[in-house]
């Protein structure tokens, strides 16, 4: 039997792990996240969700996994979403699949409108203008100091989100294990942030958390983050940058699209972000 240990919760979602592979589950996204397998825990962990999805009544699994493993879960009733060539250490491509207990979970309602999102952003590719941030403000990296106003920042911004990012404890630990948050100042006061989520054995970061405050909108600030991570990530070894984007964000798809990262699939409604269930856009680029 393998060891089950719960690290993390938001209001009703968990961080567990099953051997050595890392997975969320909950009914706030009604659904099982595979974060991060381990080639040893297959083909077992593929019926241990397949058991707590049924148990829990959750109507999707979803998971980030080598492209080797994909015909396993293919057999099991999984279906590719998304890929990221070259994603484990630059060599192996990574895969996003999915399997749905409610055939209604995979249809996006709105598709014709989130795919016109999607082709608005692509015409902004390879378009990235270098910005400077305007007078008075500052760029850096988080420390734990900014922990209670990075979590008001993310509570104002984002009604919902996936991970508790408005607990100040919650970003105080993630900040001394795998994720570097940045912030930009005006003054004393965070207007804007961000987050790399970095795992250095596939050597890949995940940009994330952007959040800009309403009224510091329009000055390219999340522009000029991705830059500032990017850079960082580089000096420390990352190959390969991803992101997994609301698809109803033509703002957040466009500066994506802008930095040169391609689009590689949707995940249909799959996130509970922003105060509902929606679906999310796959980028990635070698840096």
């Amino acid at each position: 039997m393998n060891e089950l240990r719960e690290e993390m919760m938001n209001p009703s979602d968990s961080v567990i792990k099953y051997g050595k592979s890392i997975l969320q589950h909950g009914h706030f996204n009604n659904r099982i996240y595979i974060i991060k397998l381990a080639q040893d825990d297959l083909p077992g962990i593929i019926g241990f969700a397949d058991d707590l999805a049924e148990n829990e009544g959750y109507t999707k699994i979803f998971g980030k996994v080598p492209a080797s493993s994909a015909d396993l879960f293919a057999r099991a009733g999984y279906v590719i979403e998304a890929s990221i060539p070259s994603y484990f250490q630059g060599k192996e491509e990574a895969v996003f699949i999915a399997k749905y207990f409610d055939p209604n979970r995979c249809k996006a309602v709105n598709v014709a409108e989130l795919a016109g999102i999607c082709t608005e952003a692509g015409k902004h590719t390879g378009k990235r203008q270098d910005q400077k941030l305007p007078e008075g403000f500052t760029l850096r990296p988080a420390n734990t100091e900014d922990a209670e106003e990075l979590a008001d920042l993310f509570r104002r911004i984002f009604p919902t989100y996936p991970f508790p990012i408005s607990d100040p404890a919650y970003i105080r630990t993630t900040m001394q294990d795998n994720i570097h948050y940045f912030v930009i100042k005006e003054g004393n006061k965070i207007v804007a942030a961000s987050s790399c989520e970095v795992d250095k054995e596939s050597l890949t970061a995940e940009m994330t958390d952007f959040a800009v405050d309403p009224r510091f909108r329009g000055h390219g600030l999340a522009r000029i983050l991705l830059t500032e991570m990017e850079e960082t990530m580089r000096k420390e070894g990352i190959i390969t940058a991803y992101t997994i984007a609301r698809s109803a964000s033509l703002p957040m798809n466009a500066v994506f699209a802008g930095a040169g990262y391609r689009f590689s699939g949707m995940l249909p409604n799959n996130t509970n972000i922003s105060g509902s269930i929606e679906s999310m856009n796959v980028w990635y680029r070698k840096i």
